[in-house]
């Protein structure tokens, strides 16, 4: 089964299934390599370690693109890539999806946010008029070639106008062409549960570590019928917190030795990327 066909059974089984994001092709082998079932190729993950910067619409479809043909040949898992706004309009939506799809994206996520976006959980969001918005996503729909490629889109109307109309625009996307809803920065537990009553269509939840949603377990999250439930940045912000401890001992006592408990081991990463299959074809070609 192609991994596009994959993600479709995972998403429609309404289990809620754990997706991390990855914001490099290590992120995502270590992700593959705990056994979790897909991996989301986070915007802002790719901004905050590739720029150093915040989620404020810096990263272009170049960027994207490229971590996304990375981490295709990093790992065998279906890939969900976040395409911010499309990088532009309906035309531009267009040749995003053709560039993704090309790139290895299994599917492709969208949302309504004014360009410049910003991550859907900072103050001060803006959206598109719903008309503009629904153009997008029939725009990404008609540009798939393989019939198996995935279009989320997202809204994050609910932050703008209130979660009515927040449900009413995933729902006129769903009847554009939409395969996934993903309703951004919903901030109370009956907006969670409410959501898979209201519209039929699959659905990812985004569970922001220190955001304005309430965390639910994945458990629960399936138990009401969420398709996805999304950690975006819990790789990111545990690689930092990661680095940040192992490089305090380093310069509070200016060595660092093999300690698990700081440090993955040698070993361990060599066996991450994979050096003793890279060992074996060496000897077979030389």
């Amino acid at each position: 089964m192609s991994t596009r066909k994959q993600l479709k059974s995972l998403a429609e089984a309404r289990r809620g299934v754990l997706v991390p994001g990855a914001f490099n092709a290590l992120s995502a082998k270590v992700i593959e390599d705990l056994g979790f079932e897909a991996i989301y190729i986070t915007g802002a993950g790719v901004t905050n370690m590739w720029f150093g910067l915040p989620d404020q619409g810096f990263m272009g479809l170049a960027e994207i693109a490229d971590h996304t043909a990375r981490i295709r040949d990093a790992v065998a898992l279906p890939l969900i890539v976040d395409a911010d706004t499309g990088f532009g309009n309906a035309l531009n939506v267009r040749h995003t999806v053709r560039t993704l799809e090309r790139a290895g994206a299994d599917c492709i996520q969208f949302e309504d946010q004014v360009a410049p976006k910003r991550c859907g959980h900072f103050s001060g969001k803006e959206v598109i008029s719903t008309e503009e918005a629904v153009s997008k996503i029939k725009a990404a729909a008609d540009a798939r070639q393989d019939a198996d490629l995935l279009i989320m889109a997202r809204t994050d109307a609910a932050a703008v106008h209130g979660f009515e109309a927040a449900v009413e625009r995933a729902q006129k996307f769903s009847e554009a062409g939409a395969d996934i809803l993903f309703v951004e920065a919903v901030t109370t537990a009956d907006e969670i549960r409410a959501l898979p009553q209201r519209l039929r269509k699959p659905q990812l939840m985004n569970m922001v570590i220190g955001g304005r949603t309430p965390i639910f377990s994945a458990e629960e999250l399936g138990g009401l019928g969420y398709g996805i439930v999304l950690y975006a940045n819990a790789a990111l912000q545990g690689a930092v917190a990661g680095m940040s401890k192992a490089l305090t001992v380093l310069r509070d006592t200016k060595r660092l030795d093999e300690d698990p408990a700081l440090v993955t081991p040698f070993a361990e990463r060599q066996r991450l990327v994979g050096k003793p299959e890279w060992d074996a074809l060496e000897r077979r070609y030389t």
